[in-house]
């Protein structure tokens, strides 16, 4: 059997705001075994991101836990927390903001490494050029500031950066998204690649369904702060079976010259509020597959075929 690497058990984030309370992420669980790569994926406001900030402790929590390696993390003191910090990274979605414009890319990776002294002073310029090497960076940019270099290789120096203290789990929030599709190619290539060979574990957040069909194991369908299925990658293509996923599928642009076209779903209805929302499914009002049951009570989720687990009342 895979070993669990991360568990997540009923994880809730919610925001106050002068409504009431925003449940950005509602009582979510999942796991990710060791070396695999788990896709979360959702429309723009269901709770991806905030999943993967909240799971690496750069939100905090309302309810709910973070088990790693069988250790609760979001119960960790700050000393405990920051050697957790060693094993566990995030690459952020724009890769522009999330880097310093006053360092040097030589400096952006070197500073993890002086701040948690994990090598040598004498010996970091050399390991930060070997970063740069297995990242796919030139030594030459080693001087060169991050408004002098494109989306992709900034992209790059991001994740060079995660790879810096040599951790075990990596949370990829939406990495591919700002860039062009052929960078997109070689960016989901390399974290394959550094996935091979450093014996990763990914968390990919991406509301991209086939560059998430492309890298992921298994894949988490989010809406609107709830998981409504879980399914091996090559399964929920196959077979989806929540009403909301069947949609998302139907939405991938498929070229013309394809004979095997799905049916095209255009979902009806707006988006309820994620503020004190009212009880049964949450996707009950865009639903056309909707019945009495589905607007008075929450679906869980149920395994409907092996690994494949589905929250709707109607499966």
């Amino acid at each position: 059997m895979p070993e669990k690497l991360i568990e997540v058990k009923n994880l809730k984030k919610y925001f106050k705001v002068p409504a009431g309370y925003l449940h950005a992420v509602d009582d979510v669980s999942f796991y990710i075994n060791k070396g695999e790569t788990l896709g979360l994926v959702g429309e723009s406001g269901c709770g991806k991101s905030t999943v993967g900030r909240t799971l690496l402790r750069l939100t905090p929590h309302t309810e709910g836990e973070v088990l790693c390696e069988g250790e609760d993390i979001l119960k960790f003191r700050a000393s405990q927390m920051r050697a957790m910090r060693k094993k566990m990274q995030m690459i952020f979605q724009d890769p522009y903001s999330c880097l310093d414009p006053r360092k040097t890319i030589g400096q952006i990776i070197a500073e993890p490494l002086v701040i948690n002294k994990v090598v040598p002073h004498k010996n970091i310029n050399e390991y930060v050029l070997e970063l740069m090497s297995k990242g796919g960076v030139s030594r030459r940019l080693y001087n060169s500031y991050p408004h002098e270099l494109d989306g992709g290789r900034r992209q790059r120096v991001g994740i060079i950066r995660a790879l810096a203290l040599n951790p075990e789990f990596i949370v990829c929030d939406e990495p591919v998204s700002s860039l062009d599709v052929s960078i997109q190619a070689q960016i989901l290539n390399l974290l394959q690649d550094l996935q091979d060979t450093m014996h990763l574990t990914y968390l990919f957040v991406s509301h991209d369904l086939s560059v998430v069909r492309h890298i992921s194991n298994r894949i988490v369908v989010m809406y609107l702060g709830k998981i409504v299925e879980v399914s091996p990658s090559h399964e929920l293509f196959k077979n989806p079976q929540h009403p909301y996923t069947k949609a998302l599928l139907s939405a991938i642009p498929i070229a013309k010259y394809q004979h095997h076209r799905p049916e095209r779903i255009l979902l009806k209805g707006d988006v309820p509020s994620p503020v004190n929302p009212k009880p049964g499914c949450r996707f009950a009002n865009r639903c056309w597959m909707a019945k009495d049951i589905c607007y008075q009570q929450a679906p869980c989720l149920k395994e409907c075929a092996p690994g494949h687990e589905v929250a709707c009342h109607l499966v």
